[in-house]
């Protein structure tokens, strides 16, 4: 599963990224799940365990998907979807949430508590704690639960109580304050299950390994397939849980370029942007040092993005050293090329993909046509799209009446 990286200088850092920057309580609490994980990860039973969940009830390996429709319309580099929105509970959030969940047994933990934006991190552990006879609880912004209804729905289902945050901006990053906050309240009987690469160490490490299986497996299929790595690996950022999944097992081969794609909402030009790594700066938030979109006083500015999963104002602290050593490259795409890119996968092959996923398939559709047909894209389909066909289709003007 672990991987030595060359941002990684010493334990919760990547390069000046990371570190813990909590108050004593948590503190103490995050040193424990750091030595329990470490304990874990050399635990051979422990390690038997997650494969049988992620094989058994995860469902994977998810597929690598020659997007042949794709590769012939758009006339240039061959393209590959990393099919995540094939795994249960249809994202990659699944894979580090069953690792997380396993750690909180390990731990003797009781109560599992996330956040979420989109709402496939709260179905993810809602999932996992109706299987494991776990507590749960989700806290999401009030402006998301407003525009992913259905994943509100699906984690109530599911037995968790979800918790609509109206502080700040009532987004992501109002989510993430408030989970701290439970946390910090009762860490003797609750784990908390960070969603993204993000937050004080251990849990970048953690996702990052928890994650990693997304490039472990596609490094083998298309090996498998073609007999070669790929050229280009593609996916979304927002606090970059997909993305450092998707690099993890390249990152050590520099002939493969690794492509994360921001949410620029409106335009990285405006204030209406959630593009951290191309417009951020050097701060601390969320436990973590890391890049944040903020104003001249150090305050976190308000983002916006059409995709609940994208408008966080920072990114994990991996993903800025992986830029600062331009070992990765981030790009931003709008709301209007996204939406296109939505519909566009759909009518070439047959996929409604999560509106998070379809910022990076439009980046495939700027960058393919201009490579040789010999290149190969891989490109991460994060998630499926059920959860924001009715907010595309306000967006297009229609409404839908469930």
């Amino acid at each position: 599963m672990e991987t030595e990286y060359k941002t990684k200088k010493q334990a919760g850092r990547f390069l000046e990224y990371g570190g813990q920057y909590v108050p004593e309580t948590l503190m103490n609490e995050l040193n424990k799940m750091a030595d329990v994980y470490q304990e874990a990860k050399a635990d051979p039973d422990f390690q038997a365990e997650l494969a049988d969940l992620l094989a058994n009830y995860a469902n994977r390996p998810s597929l690598l998907y020659y997007a042949k429709n794709m590769t012939e319309d758009l006339g240039g580099a061959q393209i590959y979807f990393k099919r995540e929105d094939l795994n249960h509970t249809g994202a990659h959030k699944i894979n580090n949430v069953i690792g997380q969940a396993l750690l909180a047994k390990r731990m003797g933990k009781k109560r599992l508590i996330a956040e979420t934006g989109a709402g496939q991190h709260g179905v993810a552990t809602a999932t996992i704690a109706a299987l494991f006879g776990l507590e749960c609880e989700v806290f999401m912004g009030k402006e998301d639960t407003d525009r992913q209804r259905l994943n509100v729905y699906r984690m109530e289902l599911l037995g968790a109580k979800v918790h609509a945050v109206t502080s700040g901006s009532m987004v992501l990053k109002d989510a993430i304050n408030a989970a701290l906050q439970d946390f910090a309240a009762r860490p003797e009987d609750t784990f908390y299950v960070m969603g993204s690469a993000t937050g004080p160490h251990p849990y970048p490490e953690m996702v990052r390994d928890f994650q990693s299986v997304i490039s472990q497996e596609s490094k083998q299929q298309i090996q498998d397939q073609l007999g070669r790595l790929p050229d280009k690996v593609i996916a979304c950022v927002g606090g970059g849980s997909n993305a450092i999944g998707s690099f993890a097992h390249y990152i050590d081969h520099p002939e493969v370029d690794l492509i994360g794609v921001e949410a620029a909402g409106k335009g990285v030009d405006t204030d209406l942007t959630a593009a951290t790594i191309e417009k951020g700066r050097l701060g601390v938030f969320h436990g973590m040092k890391s890049l944040f979109l903020q104003n001249d006083s150090g305050q976190i500015n308000p983002v916006y993005s059409i995709s609940a999963g994208l408008d966080y104002p920072g990114v994990g602290p991996e993903h800025a050293a992986l830029a600062a050593e331009h070992r990765a490259q981030y790009v931003g795409i709008t709301d209007d090329e996204a939406v296109a890119a939505f519909e566009y996968i759909a009518k070439q092959e047959g996929i409604i993909a999560a509106i998070e996923s379809c910022h990076a398939v439009a980046y495939v559709q700027k960058l393919a046509p201009t490579l040789p047909k010999d290149q190969v894209i891989v490109c991460t389909l994060s998630g499926r799209g059920d959860k924001d066909v009715a907010a595309i289709a306000k967006y297009r003007g229609v409404e839908i009446h469930e």
